[in-house]
């Protein structure tokens, strides 16, 4: 069996945990825990190590999707699960401009340790102050006109929204037509 491994990154609130769990086949493995800090503010628990699910695209390929910790202090994680994955998903709270400068280090973060395919997931686009695709693509330090990865809405609570943005990703990494095919046809079942 083919194993691929995906991670799901970005800050704190972005959607990552949600994100895995609306796509999982397995019970998901997380290290919630209470919050403690300023993040106690935004939300009661967060994720301290990493979240795990699986998805499968038949009986011969399993997709391992490994969810991090949005907080710095982790970042440790973020070298641990980017070292072996194959590609990763960078959310973005479209209505936290305050953060998009941290969700940039990590996007660089990733980059400078890893040469894969990537997308960027903008989240939490129906909330008030949302910003739009292209201006948030442009506070990551993408012009335009120059190359960039996907960008596309995504509802982490949705899984079919999780769903599109892992064909797309796929797509990319795979390259080719047909096996992108493929892909949707096994995904159609999911």
């Amino acid at each position: 069996m083919e194993i691929m491994r995906l991670v799901i990154t970005g800050c704190v609130g972005a959607g990552k945990s949600t994100f895995v769990r609306s796509i999982s086949e397995i019970e998901v493995v997380d290290t919630d825990r209470k919050a403690t800090d300023e993040v106690g503010q935004m939300k009661q628990n967060t994720t301290v190590s990493m979240d795990f699910g699986t998805l499968s695209f038949g009986p011969d390929m399993s997709l391992h999707i490994y969810g991090t910790p949005g907080q710095s202090r982790f970042d440790f994680m973020w070298d641990i699960l980017i070292n072996k994955a194959h590609a990763y998903i960078l959310l973005v709270a479209a209505h936290r401009p305050s953060e998009f400068h941290h969700a940039r280090r990590i996007l660089n973060f990733m980059n400078q340790r890893a040469k894969i395919p990537m997308l960027i997931g903008v989240t939490h686009n129906d909330c008030a102050g949302a910003w739009s695709l292209e201006n948030i693509t442009l506070a990551l330090g993408y012009l335009p006109g120059a190359p960039q990865p996907p960008v596309m809405m995504v509802n982490a609570n949705e899984k079919e929204s999780s769903i599109d943005a892992i064909i797309t990703l796929l797509q990319l990494c795979l390259g080719d037509t047909e096996a992108s095919e493929n892909i949707d046809e096994r995904l159609a079942t999911v």
